[in-house]
C-alpha cells in the first residue's frame, strides 16, 4: 500500500521516540469503534494491515506506520433544512402564529435525532508515517484538515506531540519559479513534470495548465508578468513523481517503477501484514529521501516557532 499524498510535519522537543509496545497502548485507548445511531462523527486508530492484524502500529528500521479510520454519517444540510421548514410550517398554521427561535431550534434538534439513523455512513483511512530517526511525520490525507484530525488524535494519544508544518528557508513558489524560469538552477535528479499552476501578485486569475511544455515561450512569458509557481509537477530520479505545492505538500504520488516491482515480486506468503511491512519499507525508505531532497533544494530547514504540547 503506498501513500498518494503526503503533509509532512517537524516533530519539536527532545523526548525520546515512544517505544512500540507504549505505543500500541496509547493507541489502544483510542481505538476506533463505528459510529452509534446516535453520532454523526467518529475517529479512531485501527490495523494498518486489515482486519486479518491486531497490530495497531508497524515499525521498519525506525520508521513507524499508524491508521487512523475517520466516519461520518452523510445527512446534508439541506435535507435537514427543508425537513424543518415543512414541519414548521405545519405548526405555525395550527397554531396560528410564528415559532420563536427557541422553538426551531428545538424542532431542528428533533429532526436530526430522528434523520440521523438513517443516514449512510462514509469511512476515510488516514496513515501516518513517523520518521523517528529524522523526527519527521508525513500524513498521507487529502487535505491539510483531514491531516491535522490525525495529528490531534495522536495528540490526545500521546498526551503531548509538539509539531509544526515542515517548512524550508527558500519558500516553495518561489523555487519553483526559479526552476521553471532558469533551466540551469534545476537540480540534475529534478524531473520536470507537465502541469503548474501560476499565480500573479495583483488579482489577475490563476493559469492552471495540464500536459504543457513548461520550458515554452508562452510559460516563460507568463513568469517574465510576475507570476509565481504554486504548485508544479516534478520528480526525483529514481524515487518518485508528484505535484508539489507552495506549503510543501504533495500530491499525485506515483512512486519510480522500480520500487513497485521490488515490491510486487517481494514474497509475502499471502500474509498482509508481511505484505503491508514490505510496501513500507520501500516507500518510507523513499519517502525520506525526497524530504531529504526538497529541503537540500530549497536552501535547508527554516526555523519555524516551536507549539506548545
Amino acid at each position: 500500500m503506498f501513500p498518494k499524498a503526503m503533509f509532512f510535519y517537524r516533530i519539536h522537543g527532545d523526548e525520546q521516540a515512544i517505544a512500540l509496545e507504549d505505543l500500541e497502548a496509547a493507541l489502544a485507548e483510542f481505538a476506533f469503534r463505528p459510529v452509534s445511531p446516535r453520532e454523526m462523527r467518529r475517529v479512531g486508530w485501527t490495523t494498518p494491515a486489515g482486519k486479518q492484524s491486531e497490530a495497531l502500529s508497524h515499525e521498519i528500521q525506525r520508521h513507524i506506520l499508524i491508521t487512523m479510520l475517520k466516519q461520518e454519517r452523510l445527512l446534508p444540510a439541506a435535507v435537514v433544512n427543508d425537513e424543518v421548514a415543512e414541519r414548521a410550517e405545519a405548526r405555525e398554521a395550527a397554531e396560528g402564529q410564528p415559532l420563536s427561535r427557541r422553538e426551531r431550534q428545538l424542532l431542528k434538534e428533533q429532526v436530526l435525532e430522528e434523520l440521523l439513523p438513517q443516514a449512510f455512513t462514509r469511512t476515510k483511512r488516514i496513515d501516518v508515517w513517523w520518521d523517528t530517526a529524522n523526527r519527521i511525520i508525513g500524513i498521507n490525507a487529502g487535505s491539510r484538515k483531514a491531516a491535522e484530525e490525525a495529528l490531534d488524535l495522536l495528540r490526545q494519544s500521546l498526551g503531548s506531540l509538539k509539531v509544526t508544518p515542515l517548512a524550508t528557508r527558500t519558500p516553495p513558489a518561489r523555487g519553483m519559479t526559479q526552476w521553471l524560469s532558469d533551466p540551469g538552477s534545476r537540480p540534475a535528479i529534478l524531473l520536470l513534470g507537465d502541469q503548474v499552476e501560476l499565480r500573479a501578485a495583483e488579482d489577475e486569475g490563476i493559469y492552471r495548465a495540464r500536459q504543457v511544455d513548461l520550458d515554452s515561450e508562452e510559460m516563460q512569458h507568463l513568469l517574465e508578468g510576475g507570476r509565481q509557481a504554486t504548485r508544479l509537477a516534478i520528480g526525483i530520479e529514481g524515487l518518485a513523481r508528484f505535484q508539489l505545492y507552495d506549503d510543501l505538500s504533495i500530491k499525485g504520488l506515483k512512486f519510480d517503477d522500480a520500487l513497485l516491482d521490488e515490491a510486487s515480486q517481494a514474497d509475502d506468503g499471502d500474509d498482509p501484514a508481511v505484505r503491508l511491512e514490505t510496501d513500507f519499507a520501500l516507500w518510507s525508505d523513499a519517502m525520506s529521501k525526497v524530504i531529504a531532497s526538497l529541503l537540500e533544494w530549497l536552501g535547508g530547514e527554516a526555523e519555524p516557532s516551536v507549539p506548545t504540547p
